[in-house]
């Protein structure tokens, strides 16, 4: 049995357990986070890091260097969420 697959059924017992509040929050938390990092890559693109940019990058060696393709990255990464949500929808649609 692969990993994941344990993972996402200790997740789904856990939420079977618990009410219906910790449930709408856990999806919410759920879809959070793609779109909080997108919005953190924007605002650090439009108004700049700070001082401490310069501590988390090579401060213009890597054009990957920085944290708004760190925010970018870990936005892609944490879309899985919206594209399960996108393509139950179409599925369910059609």
């Amino acid at each position: 049995m692969s990993e994941v697959g344990t993972c996402m059924r200790g997740r789904e017992a856990m939420l079977e357990g618990g009410n219906a509040a910790a449930k709408a929050a856990a999806n919410f938390l759920h879809l959070a986070a793609a779109p909080t990092f997108a919005i953190m890559a924007l605002l650090t693109g439009v108004v700049g890091g700070g001082p401490m940019d310069a501590l988390c990058s090579m401060a213009g060696h890597s054009p990957l260097g920085g944290m708004v393709p760190m925010y970018l990255l870990m936005s892609a990464f944490h879309s899985a969420p919206w594209l399960r949500l996108i393509a139950g929808r179409r599925s369910g649609a059609g």
